[in-house]
């Protein structure tokens, strides 16, 4: 299913937005991008600004018109230093307007940008073999891995060529063009791949001593309701997962409710339909996608599973030097406060990668940047490079561990400055406590939970409280999330702490329930 007016014959009552998209497809931009550009940012109507630019990863940001930002797809979370240099001079072009961000999906965000720079921009970007194409809006985004992939001593399977082949097969020009949301998959390959928070994840599992994939459906987080996936009840081979993938999305695309947008993620469809018919229906559509003799054989093919898998862990901060499984070579996690860079800073990161290692970095859903394929003889040098300064290898215990969404510097939907705010707390609490242990923190500016604060042992969302006769800007606080063999949501603790007093109540609660000790006076 490729054409998005298609949808109407089966979703006669669509929302504004998926009439939008059934008008025309934002892919169709592309080859009109210069044309577009040379009209001016202005003069384009609000579905193209807003709406289909994303199929292309070129977001209009309400709260700095006429500056854009471009997502890109980086799978699995690797990236050259090559790729690196060409997004830095793209942000170096900004001035001060310019920056990027490390996203929780091991991925780049450039911000600043110009709408007249965009066509130059892709064309430089696919010249190094990079895209950014349907990382927005209602389309399947950066497919993740474990950031370790192929350097990792406690790898269970190398998730670099699965995520390359899922991407691969869903950016073919018969993959999904209009799904009724937006679509995470993941592919776990260590005993520390938490992933339960995407719509599809696939778990290394063995079945009757074979070693392939569990398949979990129905993650999410939102404003509305937040759910860890579950178990679909498959085992799948590596190969298998491209074309599954693509089936589970063909259904979603047909299937799903493209009339209340609040109720259309994955989850919700496997609800209405209820768990075994789910199943089936997935299998009817991967059916019509294999060919004759695949189609007899699918019950073969797909086999039942009982869930269980072989991630048992939390995820490792990867910080530090690190022995990687390849004798005598290292990788060195550097931790990037909150995930913001600046253009300089990314140029010095790829010529201290090419300096030190082979040339590759690494991104990790903490927002941070491994170096990986670091000898011995290297070690040295590496760690005394100016830069390591502001990137610090062994960051405090609560720097290592916190995340942060946008917040409203750049988002229209923030209701605080999250990164700011979480730095300056972050760092005023590591100079009043001693804390035995990290402490993993996630910072969103809105329900929306693009922080995951749900996942963090303490979550935080931006809010609005009273405040001596006010309306101030607050926090929610969520405690208790776990990643481990059994996860468990952050629940909600105090349901609105005005930003001034907020460094006085996580210290408190740091003490009461984290062990630390206040440092002397």
């Amino acid at each position: 299913m490729s054409d998005p007016t298609s949808f109407t014959a089966i979703h006669p009552r669509l929302s504004k937005i998926e009439q939008a998209k059934a008008e025309g497809c934002g892919l169709d931009l592309e080859p009109r991008l210069q044309e577009l550009a040379d009209q001016g940012w202005e003069s384009l109507d609000e579905a193209t600004l807003t709406i289909r630019l994303k199929w292309l990863g070129i977001f209009f940001r309400p709260v700095t018109p006429g500056r854009f930002m471009v997502r890109l797809r980086l799978p699995n979370g690797v990236i050259t230093a090559e790729q690196l240099e060409v997004l830095a001079e793209a942000v170096d072009r900004c001035g001060e307007e310019g920056s990027a961000d490390i996203t929780t999906r091991q991925n780049l965000q450039l911000r600043g940008l110009l709408l007249e720079d965009m066509p130059r921009l892709l064309v430089e970007m696919a010249a190094v073999g990079l895209t950014s194409r349907q990382s927005g809006h209602d389309n399947p985004r950066n497919i993740t891995g474990n950031p370790l992939a192929g350097i990792d001593p406690e790898e269970i399977v190398d998730t670099r060529p699965l995520v390359a082949a899922i991407q691969d097969r869903l950016l073919a020009p018969d993959g999904p063009r209009n799904l009724p949301r937006k679509f995470n998959v993941a592919v776990g390959g260590a005993p520390d791949s938490f992933l339960l928070h995407n719509d599809l994840a696939f778990l290394p599992a063995h079945r009757e001593g074979e070693l392939g994939f569990t398949v979990m459906v129905g993650g999410f987080f939102s404003a509305q309701r937040n759910e860890l996936a579950i178990p679909l009840g498959l085992w799948l081979r590596g190969e298998q997962l491209p074309a599954f993938t693509l089936a589970v999305l063909r259904h979603f695309e047909l299937q799903g409710n493209r009339e209340a947008r609040n109720r259309s993620r994955v989850m919700y469809l496997v609800e209405a339909l209820g768990l075994e018919a789910y199943r089936q229906a997935v299998l009817d559509t991967l059916a019509g996608l294999l060919g004759p003799e695949d189609c007899r054989r699918i019950g073969e093919l797909v086999l039942p599973h009982d869930g269980s898998h072989l991630v048992n862990r939390p995820p490792r901060s990867g910080l530090g030097v690190q022995e990687q499984r390849q004798a005598g070579l290292h990788w060195v996690g550097l931790h990037v406060p909150m995930g913001r860079l600046d253009a300089a800073a990314m140029a010095e990161l790829a010529a201290v990668a090419r300096r030190h290692g082979t040339g590759e970095l690494r991104l990790t859903e903490a927002q941070n940047v491994l170096i990986p394929h670091v000898s011995a003889e290297r070690l040295e040098a590496l760690l005394a490079e100016p830069l390591l300064g502001h990137f610090r290898p062994e960051p405090g215990p609560l720097q290592a561990e916190a995340v942060s969404c946008t917040g409203n510097r750049y988002c229209s939907f923030a209701l605080i400055p999250t990164k700011t705010t979480a730095q300056a707390v972050v760092e005023e609490l590591e100079r009043r406590l001693e804390l035995p242990h990290a402490v993993r923190s996630h910072w969103t500016g809105c329900p929306n939970a693009c922080g995951q604060p749900y996942m963090g042992e303490i979550g935080l969302m931006g809010a609005k409280a009273r405040h001596e006769g006010a309306m101030v800007e607050a926090v929610k606080i969520f405690l208790g999330g776990s990643l481990g063999s059994e996860p468990r949501l952050a629940e909600l603790h105090h349901k609105g702490v005005p930003l001034s007093e907020l460094t006085d109540v996580l210290e408190a609660l740091l003490v009461e329930r984290f062990g630390a000790r206040r440092r002397p006076a």
